[in-house]
């Protein structure tokens, strides 16, 4: 049940009737025409548009088109009030029946309340983390890890067939650096004094490392050449950092479905294939880029090149796709791997990258554009530093990881549901502070324990009802303002499930719960001074039975949002 979605129905077969009528012309279109919450709850319970934007195609004043819809909407049950506002929009009452069926509604579906055909048939590849395997999971890698993992959550939510994916970046010079550090550890663990040189991993993340290869392979690999040692070394070291970021994602609750090598694209054929179908349209060509800008013609040498003309697909130069000494660019593989994903049938695709990758947004989206001829969009959310602080102040945690804060470091501070929920109360595009001393408080402030709180109550609501033996029913008593304001933000879950989806943006579900919360927590502090709003009436089992749906259809939102953030409802605060 999408109650906004039926009230548009309904102004849709209203204006539909008015067409039939004469009173409208025809051939309009209704896309544009939209309903939503009022943006002051003190003019309605809804909104809608329509005057607003058929006013110019029906050759009509907007005012015109209103005064006659309301009378029209209002002899529907649903609707109470239907009132012109301003140039031409309409506030809408609705009936309280109306809001009683919300509650009963929510608590029947249970955790399919808010369920949406949105994505039905859509296939969405989600790719995030995809950190070299150098070494743990860094701070600003939980970010990326929560929002890919509850973005992934919500479009499975809302119908689509979600995979979770991480690219492997073991293709470049980087896994070479890991491999001479690891051997380092090695050497430490033979009993030999480490050489850290400048550019290698300093971490003691790879003291185990360097003793698992004494452990499997003895002294063997002292004293021979690196040529003898290095792929050796690389592909084991790369094997267990590997099992360490697996092992920081599952702290953090996040299983990813695919595993995707660069590596293996070298060697296969695939980066050939994809940069031959590229020339096969015209796309890949020999020539001379004009200088960076900035670039004075003295530090500047021109010299010929394999280019990518992804200036046909928006991007603002074209891009190198190979070295002046034969070499792929960077680029080239990632180009073939995501024609691999197009290849393999994804109807979108999503990218969740650092915002150190803002400058590679636009000729990624112009190699997807290239490959697909526009089919399969892809959306590049970049993701804003996170800032550690502790009361108020700059915090520097333990860094074993060398240089940085690493994911298991945060989890283990404050657990995974306050992690996971604290990353996604800012929008990704947004700079995020992480205080560890506030995300434990409790209080209002910490939108965390406010949400949990409310979930708490609710289960301490229902404990106490089932152990004075009261019965419960689906069918709600709501009387009071309070009461009729938790269940329009319970109505408006399904159309916000559908405009998350749509737009990629899991933080609006932690927002959406810390409101519904707040609504839930306001109207309990309201039976503190009047008795009769208290749910549990122990004297009277049938207005109990009739006050607990209302917190039940609370608690099975809350519930079901946090499962999208893949954070797990508490049943009591301690």
């Amino acid at each position: 049940m999408n109650l906004f979605s039926d009230i548009r129905r309904l102004v849709v077969e209203t204006l539909d009737a008015m067409v039939a009528d004469g009173a409208l012309p025809t051939g309009l279109d209704y896309g544009p025409v939209a309903v939503e919450p009022p943006r002051d709850a003190a003019h309605g319970d809804m909104a809608t548009n329509a005057a607003m934007v058929l006013a110019r195609p029906a050759g009509l004043p907007p005012r015109q088109i209103a005064e006659a819809l309301a009378p029209r909407l209002q002899a529907d049950p649903r609707v109470e009030t239907a009132e012109v506002a301003g140039p031409g929009f309409l506030n809408l009452r609705l009936a309280p029946l109306v809001w009683h069926d919300v509650v009963t509604e929510a608590i029947d579906a249970g955790p399919a309340f808010g369920h949406s055909g949105l994505g039905a048939g859509v296939k969405i590849n989600v790719e995030f983390v995809s950190a070299n395997p150098t070494g743990p999971l860094h701070v600003g890698h939980t970010r990326g890890a929560v929002f890919g993992d509850a973005l992934a959550s919500l479009l499975t939510f809302a119908g689509y067939q979600v995979t979770r994916e991480y690219y492997i970046n073991d293709g470049g010079a980087q896994v070479d650096v890991l491999a001479r550090s690891a051997y380092e550890r090695y050497r430490e663990a033979c009993g030999h004094a480490p050489e850290i040189a400048e550019g290698l991993y300093p971490g003691d993340y790879l003291v185990p490392v360097g003793e698992a290869l004494k452990a499997t392979y003895g002294e063997s690999l002292l004293d021979k050449p690196e040529s003898a040692w290095l792929d050796t070394v690389r592909a084991f070291a790369i094997d267990r950092m590997l099992d360490l970021i697996r092992d920081d994602l599952a702290a953090l609750g996040v299983t990813m479905d695919v595993y995707f090598s660069e590596k293996s694209l070298y060697g296969s054929g695939r980066i050939e294939g994809a940069l031959a179908l590229l020339r096969q349209k015209g796309l890949i060509y020999e020539g001379v880029l004009e200088p960076p800008k900035g670039k004075t013609p003295e530090d500047w040498e021109p010299r010929e090149q394999t280019l990518f003309r992804s200036t046909e697909h928006g991007d603002d130069v074209d891009r190198p796709v190979m070295k002046s000494d034969g070499g792929w660019t960077y680029f080239a593989p990632d180009i073939a791997y995501h024609y691999d994903k197009v290849a393999r049938g994804f109807d979108e695709l999503i990218n969740v990258f650092g915002a150190d990758h803002a400058g590679y947004v636009k000729r990624l989206k112009a190699a997807v554009s290239a490959l697909s001829d526009g089919s399969v969009p892809v959306d590049i959310k970049l993701m804003q530093l996170v800032r550690l602080f502790k009361n108020g102040e700059p915090f520097k945690m333990s860094k074993r990881a060398g240089h940085f804060v690493t994911l298991r470091d945060v989890v283990d501070q404050v657990g995974p549901d306050v992690t996971r929920f604290v990353m996604l109360t800012r929008k990704n595009d947004a700079p995020l502070d992480f205080d560890f001393a506030r995300v434990l408080e409790q209080s209002k402030e910490n939108p965390v324990f406010y949400v949990q709180y409310a979930h708490a109550r609710i289960r301490s609501v229902m404990r106490r009802a089932e152990d004075l033996g009261l019965p419960i029913s689906d069918h709600p008593r709501l009387e009071d303002e309070a009461e009729f304001a938790v269940a329009r933000k319970i109505a408006e879950w399904p159309r916000l499930v559908e405009i998350a989806a749509r737009n990629h943006e899991p933080h609006r579900i932690a927002f959406y719960l810390y409101e519904l919360a707040s609504d839930f927590h306001a109207l309990w502090n309201r039976g503190n001074d009047t008795p009769a709003l208290r749910f549990v009436q122990e004297d009277d089992p049938d207005a109990t039975a009739a006050k607990i749906a209302l917190p039940r259809a609370v608690g099975v939102v809350i519930s079901t949002g946090l499962g999208i953030l893949g954070v797990t409802p508490v049943e009591e605060m301690r």
